[in-house]
């Protein structure tokens, strides 16, 4: 019997001992590059949970004054509880609604992503921006406020009362009475100075006239400037007009609209092709529409002042990576809003390489041996 058949030649690479070896390295480096990660903080993390508390509590605050009252609260509609949630139908309804929005918007955690774009306009403490609004929408109007508050802006709005399905469209309880509960507590830093019906034309042309004068008598109520004209452009104007009143236009440092407000973005553009968020000039520059009324909105835009657009709630948490509709509401200070996790390129590199390197070097040695046993083996005759 040959030498061969003594010990039969078998390469490093086929050896069961090796693989496991290589299989083993492989899972230890395979769990330390999942295990390591790299957290980068968001630069606005102070500014973000900051606003987030204040709109926490805003909405507390405003829950403990519905509670005084002994309003009932809808679970099946508003399964966080928060008190915010209005009714299908009222006499200040204007339209329909999405309720999902609503709920999502009524997250303390949505003042957070406020915070953030309002960071990609660069806005700092004491810039002056203009702030459009509707009852539609309260807890958007909280987080944009509450953000305003935290970054130390000064905000200078405008509302149209009137709301949709599911918003602040109780008779009793108009986004109007919220705002003036939050400035009185010190929550948000101003509240608007005029105010109109919204609604059809701005001028609430699908309610009854009780519902109009239930709006207007809240006007007149919380001792603001009431927005009445006779067309939906001179409302339009005038409400540019009140802005110019503080400063010129191209002083404000940004515009931002919350909701479908039809005097903040009238009908010159197709408000479907808007895109949430960060708004400027040239995007609207394509989606233009002959004939149709400015408004607000793309006035200031068209004076090269920035803009946050505040509705189509879903594109917008998915811009951030939040829950929509969430339930419960998330903590605080979670997520990737506030800090973005991920994995280490750099170790996952180098377990690769080790990897990659320890099989290169096996397979490298298994050649070599089978080339020096190839010229050293005799083969016996199969004869």
């Amino acid at each position: 019997m040959n030498n061969y058949k003594k010990q039969p030649f078998i390469p490093a690479i086929q050896k069961t001992s090796t693989l496991v070896l290589l299989s083993l390295l492989s899972m230890i480096c395979f769990i330390i590059s999942v295990s390591i990660r790299t957290i980068d903080v968001s630069g606005s993390y102070d500014a973000k949970v900051k606003a987030a508390r204040l709109m926490k509590n805003a909405m507390e605050t405003l829950k403990d004054t519905r509670m005084e009252s002994s309003v009932f609260i809808d679970i099946e509609n508003d399964p966080n509880e928060t008190g915010l949630v209005g009714s299908p139908f009222s006499l200040i309804t204007t339209d329909e609604g999405d309720l999902d929005s609503k709920l999502t918007t009524l997250d303390p955690n949505f003042s957070a992503a406020i915070v953030d774009l309002m960071a990609q306009l660069n806005l700092v403490a004491k810039d002056t921006v203009a702030i459009l609004m509707t009852g539609s929408m309260p807890g958007a109007n909280i987080a944009v406020l509450t953000a305003c508050k935290a970054l130390g802006l000064h905000p200078i709005s405008i509302t149209s009362v009137g709301a949709s399905q599911w918003g602040a469209n109780q008779v009793d309880f108009t986004w109007l009475d919220m705002e003036s509960i939050l400035f009185k507590n010190d929550l948000i830093p101003s509240k608007s100075f005029a105010a109109s019906i919204g609604g059809r034309n701005d001028m609430g042309r699908l309610l009854s006239p009780a519902g109009r004068k239930i709006i207007a008598d809240n006007i007149t109520g919380h001792g603001i400037q009431m927005i009445r004209k006779d067309r939906l452009a001179d409302n339009i104007q005038y409400r540019m007009d009140l802005f110019s009143g503080f400063k010129p236009i191209t002083d404000y440092k940004a515009i931002i609209n919350v909701g479908g407000g039809v005097a903040s973005l009238g009908t010159s553009f197709n408000l479907k092709l808007l895109p949430p968020g960060v708004v400027l000039r040239s995007d609207i520059s394509d989606i233009g529409r002959p004939g149709g009324i400015e408004g607000v909105f793309s006035k200031f835009l068209n004076s090269n002042v920035p803009g946050l657009h505040i509705l189509n709630i879903r594109p917008l948490t998915e811009q951030f990576k939040m829950p929509f509709a969430p339930i419960p509401i998330p903590e605080i200070g979670t997520g990737s809003l506030y800090a973005d996790e991920r994995y280490n390129v750099w170790v996952a590199a180098i377990c690769l390489l080790i990897v990659g390197g320890s099989v290169f070097s096996v397979g490298l040695h298994s050649k070599q041996k089978i080339k020096e046993h190839l010229l050293q083996h005799e083969p016996d005759s199969l004869l």
